[in-house]
């Protein structure tokens, strides 16, 4: 069947006032999804920081800590002890962990939480390494991996790429930790106690640390672990000025003025079992309520 001349240009003319409509609403929509992402931005820009005791008031979330992954040795103390885990407990625990539900975090998304009030998966909770040991990587990464899971790794500088009685991480190693989204914090250079720290100690412990680890990752280094647990309320307000955003400490209290520099953590110890641990969690992080 034909089509007279004149129908077939009316169809035509329709069809592009049809298509230009079309353009037009398609535009409508990406301007707006666009001006309600810049929205959402400015309104995050503009949201004021928490301030320590609103901080304080929000449900604390798990960290547990590492150091060794390996099993005992006659040479050990009994003090060691608690910071060796054998890698079939490890492994045993760290599946407990998924099976009950948790979800790893990491410290930026932690921060997110404490100053701004940004939503965190159910049941988070963090998982942390200190000292840069190998086995950190070879029992502790490929672990957490084969769960989903995203760690922490308090890197101490002076011992990367050792080899010894311990072996520690490569820089290849904690390359590879950051590119695969874990997260790479400072553990200073060889441990030394924080509370004893003298000037010079914020340049070699601190600032030359902080370097080589973002000359590795090619990342920023915001977050830090003092070693022992053991930190000095005068230097606290220091390490907002040397560039961190956070620091964490082991089981003491947290400061009341600087909460997001003494953020709780917990070793487990390698005496325990996967149900002793999941017990210390519940005891020690679920006291306090959110705040409503």
């Amino acid at each position: 069947m034909y089509l007279n001349k004149s129908f077939q240009l009316f169809i035509f003319a329709s069809l592009i006032v049809l298509a230009s409509c079309n353009a037009d609403s398609k535009s409508k929509g990406t301007n707006q999804n666009a001006a309600a992402v810049s929205s959402n931005k400015t309104d995050t820009a503009k949201q004021e920081p928490a301030d320590a005791k609103t901080i304080l008031a929000r449900r604390e979330v798990p960290v547990l800590c590492y150091h060794q992954i390996r099993n005992n040795i006659a040479s050990d103390s009994k003090r060691a002890h608690d910071d060796i885990i054998a890698p079939n407990k490890f492994r045993e625990h760290i599946k407990m962990l998924a099976d009950s539900g948790y979800h790893s975090v990491l410290p930026d998304q932690l921060y997110d939480y404490l100053v701004y009030g940004k939503k965190l998966p159910e049941k988070p909770i963090m998982i942390t390494f200190d000292d840069t040991d190998e086995d950190q990587f070879t029992v502790g990464n490929s672990t957490l991996k084969k769960h989903g899971f995203k760690g922490v790794y308090f890197i101490m500088t002076v011992s990367i790429g050792r080899k010894g009685r311990i072996n520690y991480m490569t820089k290849e190693q904690i390359k590879q930790l950051s590119d695969e989204g874990n997260t790479i914090a400072s553990h200073t250079y060889d441990h030394k106690n924080f509370a004893q720290f003298n000037d010079e100690d914020w340049k070699t412990q601190i600032d030359e640390p902080t370097k080589k680890l973002a000359q590795i990752t090619g990342k920023k280094v915001e977050y830090f672990a003092y070693p022992y647990g053991v930190y000095k309320v005068a230097n606290l307000p220091k390490l907002r000025e040397h560039g961190f955003k956070a620091a964490f400490i082991l089981s003491t209290a947290r400061d009341e003025n600087y909460p997001l520099y003494t953020i709780r953590r917990i070793i487990d110890p390698g005496r325990y079992t996967a149900k002793n641990l999941y017990y210390s969690i519940n005891k020690s992080f679920n006291k306090t309520k959110a705040k409503s």
